[in-house]
């Protein structure tokens, strides 16, 4: 595999990651945000929604060098 297939292949795996990581954030997401007689936990955007990100960004960088290593 040629070194631009390899960099595309890594930029394709950080944007699946990211929408994997969005996807599993968006799930239930506006119980977390409405709470029960209280006002909006605006903690739900500014924490989870990058660590959900970047957590699946990671995930999915540590799966594609995970294959690269199993497959020279």
């Amino acid at each position: 595999m040629g070194q631009r297939a390899q960099a595309a292949g890594g930029c394709l795996t950080v944007a699946l990651g990211a929408g994997l990581g969005l996807a599993v954030w968006s799930y239930g997401v506006r119980g977390r945000f409405q709470r029960f007689e209280a006002s909006p936990d605006w903690s739900v955007l500014y924490a989870e929604l990058p660590l959900a990100v970047l957590g699946g960004v990671a995930a999915a960088l540590g799966v594609w060098a995970l294959v690269r290593r199993v497959r020279p």
